[in-house]
């Protein structure tokens, strides 16, 4: 593959995992190529990082697909995988004593990591995790042989060393207290280095037998930004979490800028025509009225139940992290029955996750089974709180749409609809997945506007049009 071609595949790797790459930011990472030692890899990947590389949430996919289109060279990898590197040849798996022998080597291997885990050669813990891939990686698979990630560290185990490795940084310490703390945190930070490695090296190993594209699907996970939030796992969603801060202060920032750009309000349409008068009744100078801001109030009613409740939980996360932008916000949460949940939110500057636990902890949510039943919450919040949506609100639902075969109390999202300034429904779940099975999201979509939000892209671009 020339130069050429494989920048080009990068390019559009990239722009498939979800980073937004231009064709002039493309056109200056070539141009940055002619300029560069392109055997200096390190270089290369800081160049391409500086050219393509918007925000520090895309470094992760960035450098994932950078391994893959521009690998360790062969030359550079002779000296850790003889066999496999140079010659395409696997290794044969057990030498000589079978079990035992594997044992033997991975003790020897073990030995090593506990060295290079103690300080702080990232060049020969790399080294190190191509040997392991080479050695105990290989295995023979249901449509041939193949390499896993999996079978490298359940040989190397470094889980196992972490007690021997404390004690070491430690020295005549006491165990415990922060120095523990940083030590662990220290070592595990290498550990988690050493699996990135071993993760890349099988990567680049399937890559040179099935194809970069075909492993490149499956090996990028989306940006953070894009992560579909419904099936994000536990790591996922504290990186999501650590979203809702910045992407706030953008939108806000966007918010105030947008709002100052309009320095005029409604054309005045009598006195424009009075002063055309003195102009022949051409109307060479507008008049406005005076530019009134307008800060909607904001009504959240979201569903809570296990299926969406993380979802739910960033929408209000962000919302009021924005409620600044807005006159006012009453958030109300449901099960099989709803209850307010502003209270959790009122004090300033406070913990918005400590609220999301009193709220799923504390708050009145379930009546019955403890099912979503979004038509008997929508009856409870007409009867009770039908008086917070006025002319001036307006109203956002958030939930999947899916009510267990119950009824769907159309007549009481009619009456919380009708008198709202605006209505939206947010749904999680991909549009494909509307109306299949429990869901209901077409019957509801009649009276308001549904709309597929699954990351914290779509959920940053409404509440931005939102305000």
């Amino acid at each position: 593959m020339s130069l050429l071609d494989r920048h080009v595949g990068f390019v559009r790797a990239l722009r498939h995992g979800g980073l937004p790459v231009s064709l002039a930011e493309g056109l200056d990472a070539a141009r940055a190529l002619t300029v560069l030692d392109l055997t200096d890899r390190e270089t290369l990947r800081a160049a391409y990082a500086a050219s393509l590389c918007k925000r520090h949430t895309h470094r992760a996919v960035f450098d994932t697909l950078f391994e893959l289109w521009f690998p360790v060279g062969a030359a550079a990898r002779a000296d850790a995988d003889p066999v496999g590197a140079a010659t395409g040849e696997r290794p044969d798996g057990a030498a000589e004593g079978g079990a035992s022998a594997d044992a033997a080597d991975a003790e020897v291997f073990r030995d090593r990591l506990r060295e290079l885990l103690l300080g702080e050669d990232d060049i020969a813990l790399r080294r190190l995790a191509r040997e392991a891939v080479g050695r105990f990686g290989a295995f023979d698979g249901p449509s041939g042989a193949s390499w896993s990630a999996h079978m490298v560290g359940r040989a190397l185990d470094p889980r196992t060393l972490m007690a021997g490795l404390l004690r070491a940084v430690l020295g005549g310490r006491l165990p415990g207290g922060v120095a523990e703390r940083n030590a662990r945190r220290m070592i595990q930070a290498r550990v988690d280095r050493l699996n990135e490695h071993i993760l890349s090296d099988v990567r680049r190993r399937l890559a040179e037998e099935r194809g970069i594209e075909r492993v490149a699907e499956t090996a990028v996970k989306p940006a953070v930004e894009n992560l579909d939030i419904l099936r994000a796992s536990r790591t996922d969603l504290i990186a999501l979490r650590r979203e809702i801060q910045p992407l706030a202060q953008r939108l806000a920032t966007r918010l105030t800028i947008r709002q100052r750009a309009g320095r005029h309000g409604r054309l005045d349409f009598r006195r424009t025509v009075r002063a055309s008068l003195s102009t022949g009744g051409v109307p060479l100078t507008t008049h406005h009225r005076p530019r009134r801001p307008h800060k909607p109030e904001l009504v959240v009613l979201c569903d809570a139940s296990e299926s969406v409740s993380s979802f739910a939980h960033f929408t209000l996360m962000l919302a009021y992290a924005l409620r600044e932008q807005f006159a006012r916000v009453r958030a109300f949460a449901f099960i099989d029955t709803v209850d307010e949940v502003t209270r959790f939110f009122e004090q300033p500057g406070g913990d918005v996750t400590e609220a999301m636990r009193r709220l799923t902890a504390e708050a009145n949510l379930v009546r019955l089974s403890g099912h979503s039943d979004y038509g008997h919450a929508f009856n409870v919040f007409v009867r009770r709180y039908g008086d917070v949506i006025g002319p001036k609100s307006s109203l956002l639902i958030l939930g999947d749409a899916r009510n267990n075969y119950q009824d769907p109390a159309l007549t009481a999202l009619a009456a919380m609809v009708t008198p709202a300034r605006h209505a939206w429904w947010l749904n999680p779940e991909p549009e494909r997945d509307w109306d299949t099975g429990d869901s209901i999201a077409g019957v509801y979509g009649r009276q308001i506007s549904m709309i597929e939000c699954r990351n914290l892209t779509q959920l940053g671009r409404f509440i931005g049009e939102l305000a």
